[in-house]
C-alpha cells in the first residue's frame, strides 16, 4: 500500500472518532500504519470502546502495560468511565506530573481532571501542547464550561490560523456558536446538518449536535424527532440519553426514566452530577422552610 495512502488511514480514523462513528473506529484496519502510527490509532480504538461502554474490556486489555504513558492515560479514562473516579484522579495526576509533554497524556488525562471539576489542572497540562487539535478542542470545552466564550472563541480564532479545514475546529467553532447564540444558532446548525447527512458520518455526535442546535432555535418538534430516531439506533449512547432528558424537562414531561436508563449505560455522565446538585441545593434549601412542630 503507499505510504501516504497507509498514513491518511489514521486521518480517517481521528474524523471517524470525532464524528462518533465509534464502531467503525473499531473496525478499521490499521495492519499497513507505519509503526509511529500504531500506537496512535490504538489509542483511538480504545477511546471509542470506552465511549461504548466498554470499559472493563479496555482496563482488562492496558492493565499490564502501564509503562506506556499513553496507554496509562487510557487506563484512567477507563476508570472514570467504569465509576473508579479516585483511582482514575490519582493516575491522571501523575501521569499530568510525570509525563506533561506526552500528547495522549495532554487530553486524555487533561479530560479525566476536568470530568472532576480540576479545571486549572487540566488548561496548565493542555496549555503544553504542540499542534494538538485534541488539546484544542478540550481547552474550547473547558472554557465554554467555565462561561468563558470569549477565552473559547480567541482559542478556535487562533486554531483556524493553521488548522482551519478540521473537522475538530469547525466542531470546536460550532460549539462557541451555541454558546454565543444569535445567528450562531443557525450557523452551528448547518455544520452538523452537513455532518448528520452525510453517509459516511451518520452517528450520534453529529445528531446530537443536530438536536442541540434546534432546542435553541426553538424547535423541540425537529429535536425531538432527531433523538428519538437516533436512540433507537443507538440506546446506550449517553449524550444520546443526556440530551433527551434536557429535552423532556423543557417538554415539562417525567424524566425519571431516562435518568435511570443513564445512571446504568454512564453513571459518572456530567449531567447525572449536575442533577444530584440542584436536588441537594433544592432539599437544602427547602429544610429551612419545613415547618417547625412543637411538641
Amino acid at each position: 500500500m503507499d505510504p501516504f495512502s497507509a498514513e491518511g488511514e489514521l486521518v480517517n480514523i481521528h474524523n471517524a472518532f470525532h464524528s462518533g462513528q465509534y464502531q467503525s473506529v473499531i473496525d478499521f484496519d490499521t495492519a499497513a500504519l507505519s509503526p509511529e502510527n500504531q500506537l496512535p490509532a490504538r489509542v483511538l480504538k480504545l477511546r471509542a470502546q470506552i465511549a461504548l461502554g466498554q470499559a472493563d474490556e479496555v482496563l482488562a486489555a492496558v492493565s499490564s502495560e502501564e509503562d506506556t504513558p499513553d496507554l496509562a492515560a487510557i487506563k484512567a479514562l477507563a476508570q472514570q468511565a467504569a465509576g473508579s473516579t479516585d483511582s482514575a484522579l490519582q493516575l491522571a495526576q501523575d501521569l499530568a506530573e510525570n509525563y506533561p509533554d506526552n500528547t495522549t497524556v495532554q487530553f486524555v488525562a487533561g479530560t479525566v481532571l476536568q470530568a472532576q471539576g480540576h479545571s486549572e489542572e487540566a488548561l496548565a497540562l493542555l496549555s503544553k501542547h504542540q499542534g494538538s487539535l485534541e488539546a484544542v478542542a478540550l481547552i474550547v470545552q473547558i472554557h465554554l464550561q467555565q462561561n468563558r466564550a470569549d477565552l473559547a472563541l480567541k482559542e478556535v480564532q487562533a486554531a483556524k490560523r493553521w488548522a482551519q479545514d478540521s473537522l475538530l475546529v469547525n466542531l470546536a467553532e460550532s460549539w462557541v456558536g451555541l454558546r454565543v447564540g444569535g445567528e450562531k444558532y443557525q450557523s452551528a446548525f448547518y455544520v452538523y446538518e452537513e455532518l448528520a447527512s452525510a453517509p459516511s458520518t451518520s452517528a450520534p455526535l453529529s445528531i446530537v449536535g443536530q438536536a442541540i442546535a434546534e432546542l435553541h432555535l426553538g424547535r423541540l418538534p425537529e429535536a425531538e424527532a432527531a433523538l428519538t430516531a437516533a436512540l433507537e439506533r443507538y440506546p446506550e449512547d449517553a449524550d444520546l440519553i443526556a440530551n433527551s432528558i434536557v429535552l423532556n424537562v423543557l417538554a415539562a414531561r417525567q424524566t425519571a426514566d431516562l435518568e435511570s436508563r443513564l445512571q446504568q449505560t454512564q453513571p459518572s455522565h456530567a449531567l447525572l452530577a449536575d442533577i444530584q446538585e440542584k436536588s441537594e441545593f433544592f432539599d437544602t434549601a427547602a429544610a429551612k422552610y419545613a415547618p417547625k412542630v412543637s411538641s
